[in-house]
C-alpha cells in the first residue's frame, strides 16, 4: 500500500481545481421509498430532493424522462460520502446487475462499521431467504504494516477487517478498524442502526490502458495519484485476495486517486487480467444502479476548460435538479461524473492522513 508520503514525492505538477474527494455516489432506482428505508439503517437521511420534467433531466443528464432526486447524507459529514438516489419514471435498463466480482462496470462504495461481523450475517440471512447477495466472509489485514513485534494476546495486531457483499442493485464494502484511527477518514454515525459512517471510498472496475484512460484524473481534475503509474496487485495480498474472490495466480491493474483537499472520498480503479464478463454497456446514467459519482469545486469553469483540453465532451454548464451550477461528462474510462460549484461545506475535510493508535 502507498502512503501518501510517496505521492508527495512524486511533486506532480497539478493543475489547482479545488476539486474534493468523491462527493456523492449516484444510484438509480425504481423503488426509491425502499432504498431510503435501507440506506437509513447505515446511518443515511434525506436532506434535499427536487424533481425535474423529462426535458429537463434530458438537458442535464441526456435521459429522457422525469427524474426524482433524493440526496441524503449520514451524520454531520457533508463534505464527501453522501448519496442521491436518481428515481426515474422510465428507467434505460436493469445496470450492471448482480455479478461475480470484477464485472466489468461494476461500481462499489466503502464504509467503515463498528461490527462487520453483525453487518455479514445479515447479509447471509438475507441470501438464505432468496435476495440476490453475495457476502464475502470478513478478512484481516494490516494494509499500513501498524503492528510490531511477536502478534499475541498483550500484543495484539493492528489492523483491518474487510468484506465486500455483492448485489444486484449495489456493492457495498465494509471496512472495520482494529488499534488505530485515522481522523477525519470514516465518521461512525452513532444514530446509524448497523452502526456505520459515510461512503469514504469508491472502487471502480473498468477497462482499457489504465494510464491513458485514468489520465484525466490527474490533468483535468487535479487529483493526486499514488504512483505515477498503475501497478499490479494480485492473489498474493490478502484482502484484495478475499474481496475480490480471487483464484490462484490472478491479478489486476491497479490505481489510487485522492483529492489534495481532502483524504477521504479516495478513488480506486481496477482493470482485471484475466476475461471477466464485461456490463459496460449498462453503465449509463438512466439505467439502474450506481452509475453516477459527483464532485464538487469553487473553480467551476476552470475545470470544465480543462476536461475540454482532454477531448472529453461534457454537458453545458448548467443547473442541476437541485439548483447548482453543474455540469455533466463520461470519461474514457467509462466513468460518469457530475462536477458541482460549491465554496465550502460544514464539515471540515482533513487534509493530512493521521495514524492514531487506540490501544483496543
Amino acid at each position: 500500500m502507498v502512503g501518501y508520503a510517496a505521492i508527495a514525492q512524486q511533486n506532480m505538477q497539478l493543475p489547482d481545481t479545488g476539486i474534493s474527494g468523491v462527493y456523492e455516489v449516484m444510484v438509480g432506482t425504481d423503488r426509491p421509498q425502499f432504498h431510503i428505508r435501507y440506506f437509513a439503517e447505515f446511518g443515511f437521511r434525506v436532506v434535499d430532493s427536487a424533481v425535474i420534467t423529462a426535458a429537463q433531466a434530458k438537458a442535464i443528464y441526456g435521459v429522457d424522462s422525469p427524474l426524482k432526486s433524493y440526496r441524503l447524507q449520514n451524520g454531520a459529514v457533508d463534505s464527501h460520502g453522501l448519496l442521491r438516489l436518481l428515481a426515474w419514471e422510465k428507467p434505460l435498463g436493469p445496470g450492471v446487475g448482480y455479478g461475480i466480482p470484477e464485472t466489468i462496470g461494476q461500481r462499489m462504495a466503502v464504509m467503515m462499521t463498528k461490527d462487520i461481523t453483525r453487518i455479514v450475517d445479515i447479509y447471509q440471512l438475507e441470501r438464505a431467504n432468496g435476495e440476490k447477495w453475495l457476502p464475502i466472509e470478513p478478512i484481516f489485514d494490516d494494509l499500513y504494516n501498524l503492528s510490531s513485534g511477536k502478534p499475541g494476546f498483550f500484543n495484539r495486531p493492528v489492523g483491518v477487517r474487510e468484506t465486500a457483499i455483492y448485489g444486484e442493485w449495489f456493492v457495498h464494502v465494509f471496512f472495520q478498524r482494529y488499534g488505530y484511527q485515522i481522523p477525519g477518514y470514516g465518521t461512525i454515525n452513532p444514530d446509524a442502526p448497523l452502526q456505520t459512517s459515510e461512503f469514504t471510498h469508491h472502487d471502480f472496475v473498468i477497462k482499457g490502458d489504465m494510464a491513458a484512460v485514468t489520465r484525466y484524473y490527474s490533468e483535468a481534475l487535479g487529483l493526486q495519484p499514488e504512483e505515477p503509474e498503475p501497478v499490479i496487485d494480485g492473489d498474493w495480498q490478502k484482502g484484495p485476495r478475499r474481496v475480490f474472490d480471487m483464484p490462484q495466480g490472478y491479478s489486476h491493474y491497479y490505481r489510487g486517486f485522492v483529492s489534495p483537499n481532502n483524504i477521504c472520498g479516495k478513488l480506486k480503479f481496477f482493470v482485471p487480467r484475466a476475461p471477466k464478463p464485461d456490463r459496460s454497456e449498462n453503465q449509463r446514467i438512466g439505467e439502474l444502479g450506481i452509475t453516477l459519482h459527483s464532485l464538487y469545486t469553487p473553480k467551476l469553469n476552470m475545470v470544465y476548460e480543462l476536461i475540454k483540453k482532454q477531448q472529453i465532451k461534457p454537458s453545458p454548464i448548467q443547473k442541476n435538479e437541485f439548483g447548482e451550477n453543474s455540469f455533466v461528462f463520461t470519461g474514457p474510462d467509462g466513468v460518469s461524473w457530475q462536477i458541482i460549484e460549491k465554496t465550502n461545506t460544514k464539515f471540515k475535510p482533513e487534509t493530512k492522513r493521521e495514524f492514531k493508535p487506540t490501544g483496543q
